[in-house]
């Protein structure tokens, strides 16, 4: 078997981790200590991520859509297959040597995808646009970490507590959806969507579409005006 080389390493802004990009043959993997984040041979619930955000907007005039975390593109490249030509995206990535691997080392996984006219990038911290955007959405799709529970960086904890969820719920539009992908189930960031106002559907998906690990996604819709 090949054995993993690693490319390159990038520090997490604000945080004492560091993330290394690995390659073994045709396959990528970012790493955070021994745990790994992403794998290009998994991308399942991450595209269904996008895929069931999109037919719960399907329906609203030119779309927009802000995605938290870059990392491999899955979600980028399943929402742009979607979207009409007309919508625009946001791409919000806090680590830049992740957007840098985009277009270098890891460009043909990305394959072109940031250079949709459709695509604009906000390097920095989701959260910001996330305040910044009151009633700029019809989607925020949140995959900045391991879910609720932030493994790369404590502070992304504060998207899910019930300031960071009426933060996302003042940036989306009358039925727009914030979409949170996790690696496993929460029954409390559950109850605390619902709190906040949220109508919510809890769907499990495979990490490799009918195959792999388990992971969680909430579609929780803005009702009312």
């Amino acid at each position: 078997m090949l054995p993993w080389i690693q490319l390159d390493s990038a520090t997490i802004p604000g945080e004492n981790g560091e993330l290394r990009l690995k390659r073994r043959g045709g396959e990528f993997s970012i790493m955070l200590g021994a745990n790994e984040l992403m794998n290009s041979r998994l991308s399942g619930s991450e595209e269904a991520l996008a895929s069931l955000s999109w037919d719960r907007i399907k329906m609203n005039p030119k779309p927009r859509i802000l995605i938290g975390g870059l990392g491999m593109g899955f979600t980028l490249r399943a929402a742009l297959a979607v979207l009409p030509e007309d919508a625009g995206v946001t791409v919000a990535e806090l680590v830049p040597a992740v957007i840098a691997w985009a277009r270098g080392s890891m460009a043909e996984v990305f394959k072109g995808c940031l250079d949709d006219p459709r695509v604009g990038i906000h390097q920095g911290d989701v959260g910001e646009a996330i305040r910044a955007g009151k009633g700029a959405y019809d989607a925020i799709l949140l995959d900045v970490d391991n879910g609720p529970d932030g493994l790369t960086r404590k502070s992304n904890d504060r998207l899910y507590d019930f300031a960071g969820l009426r933060a996302a719920r003042d940036a989306l539009r009358p039925g727009g959806v914030l979409a949170v992908w996790s690696s496993g189930p929460d029954p409390d960031f559950t109850r605390r969507l619902k709190d906040s106002g949220f109508t919510v559907e809890v769907v499990n998906t495979r990490a490799n579409r009918k195959r792999g690990a388990r992971h969680v996604i909430w579609l929780a819709v803005k009702s009312g005006g």
